[in-house]
């Protein structure tokens, strides 16, 4: 959609909400303008779309036209207003532009707000749906338990193996396929290595406290055995986990697991393993490129309760190609018979580097997608599950979101520490950004390099960046006032 923009520059307020609103599309054009009268300031907003031709408006009392949350704000709510007149259906989540829905709600209440008063901020303001303002508020209760067992010198801690048996496709991510750059593995591993015994003194040194950690990918377990034996070994060497809350890995491929390799990780520390099938239909998976089948899956998941891992989650992706809502329905349902302790319900998110961004053959609509949601949602909270975060991406099947749910006890608290962003996610490995949290509002990032061969030729780089994170958060620690 070509979007034109008069008497204002805040480019990016309207862009995310039109790109939110109008994925995957070059068909239409949009005005966002602004423009100061005595006594208002005035947003309005024009669509045309499919032949059809939307309005919007709202205004804003001059004295307050400083204010720059305000001023999108009232930009966001024109162009929504417009965009409501030419689709067919009200988007779930109304005109939030954001990709972290529950930041919102999550600062409300723990700047004293109630669930009420939440509630109205999201329906009032930002139109959002009521069953999404459920969501939002619910996985919000669990970020206020979260944010009351975080100290001020806690931080969490990432380690990525960006490698993958093969690549899927619908993955956007850079990870490499051990088919193509299997030989990249074992100096990468090396590299690591260099990068955790470094942060561990780094840790030492600032009596910073572990809080969470978590080994994500790509596929973490691409690793061998003996492989994942020796990280694990490094970092209880070099890290102080005796008050870390949470130590996940990622198991992600059902078919780089076995039981020998969960008792690795289990034994090497880890109380959380991710199982994540995607779906439990073997002819999706055949669809998307994922090499291994749903028997797979079943031997993967009765090997970690074997290993002795209590806390398990399993990953599901609504709106995959040759899907349906009923066939969706079947996964989750098989899903929840294994009573996992978290079920995370992703919905496609189609990126351009993805493989089917280029061939979307047998793509659910939007509205089968709603509906495998919705469905979804109804058996998770049947069956004692809870949301405790969620978030959104661009280019998501029928707007909508990923949302993690839990059975009571069992709130993964990495990830919404990371989401919500409550206080510094220290990353390790490549394609790692750390995003170092100076205080409410002020966030700062590093980035590793994403490609291995760059992260294991730039180490030194990386080993030196380290030393000036930890340096920042020293300094701002400096400059907190004592209560």
């Amino acid at each position: 959609m070509k979007l034109t923009l008069r008497g204002h520059q805040d480019l990016y307020a309207v862009e995310q909400l039109m790109m939110q609103l109008f994925p995957q599309t070059d068909e239409g054009e949009a005005l966002s303008a602004l423009s100061t009268g005595k006594t208002y300031l005035t947003a309005t907003a024009k669509i045309e779309y499919q032949g059809r031709v939307g309005h919007g408006a709202r205004r804003l009392p001059v004295a307050e036209a400083e204010n720059v949350r305000l001023r999108r704000q009232i930009l966001q709510q024109s162009f929504y207003l417009a965009a409501l007149q030419v689709l067919p259906a009200p988007p779930p989540w109304g005109a939030l532009a954001g990709v972290r829905p529950t930041k919102l709600t999550s600062a409300h209440l723990l700047a004293g707000g109630t669930e009420a008063s939440a509630d109205r901020l999201l329906k009032d303001t930002y139109f959002v749906s009521e069953a999404r303002r459920r969501l939002c508020i619910d996985a919000s209760r669990h970020t206020v338990e979260t944010a009351r067992l975080l100290r001020p010198r806690d931080l969490s801690v990432y380690v990525g193996i960006p490698f993958c048996p093969t690549r899927c496709a619908y993955c956007s991510f850079v990870s490499q396929s051990v088919e193509k750059f299997g030989k990249d593995l074992p100096p990468y591993l090396e590299a690591l290595l260099r990068e955790i015994t470094h942060t561990g003194q780094l840790l030492r040194q600032t009596g910073r406290t572990v809080r969470t950690l978590y080994i994500g990918g790509g596929t973490p377990t691409t690793l061998s055995a003996p492989q994942m034996e020796r990280l694990l070994a490094a970092i209880r060497e070099h890290f102080d986990l005796s008050e870390c809350l949470e130590f996940t890995v990622e198991g992600g491929r059902p078919d780089t697991l076995d039981l020998q390799k969960l008792q690795v990780i289990r034994q090497g520390g880890a109380d959380r393993m991710s199982i994540n099938p995607q779906t439990m239909s073997d002819e999706v998976l055949r669809r998307i490129g994922r090499r291994h089948t749903t028997a797979q899956t079943l031997r993967a998941y009765a090997d970690a309760q074997a290993a002795g891992f209590d806390g398990i989650n399993m990953d599901l992706i609504a709106g995959l190609p040759g899907d349906t809502a009923d066939s969706f329905l079947d996964s989750v349902r098989q899903v929840i018979g294994l009573d996992p302790s978290n079920i995370t319900v992703h919905t496609l998110a189609l990126k351009k580097a993805a493989e089917l961004y280029q061939d979307r053959r047998g793509l659910p609509s939007g509205e089968a997608v709603a509906e495998m949601l919705t469905r979804t949602e109804a058996a998770l909270r049947s069956a004692g599950y809870e949301p405790y975060y969620l978030y959104r991406q661009k280019y998501m099947s029928g707007s909508f979101e990923n949302v993690g749910w839990c059975k009571p006890g069992y709130t993964g608290l990495y990830n919404i520490a990371m989401m919500e962003e409550l206080h510094t996610i220290l990353s390790l490995g490549g394609g790692g950004m750390t995003k170092v949290n100076l205080g409410p509002g002020k966030l700062q990032r590093f980035h590793n390099p994403k490609i291995p061969a760059d992260y294991i030729g730039r180490i030194d780089e990386i080993l030196r960046q380290k030393a000036e994170i930890f340096a920042l958060l020293e300094e701002a620690d400096s400059q907190t006032p004592l209560l």
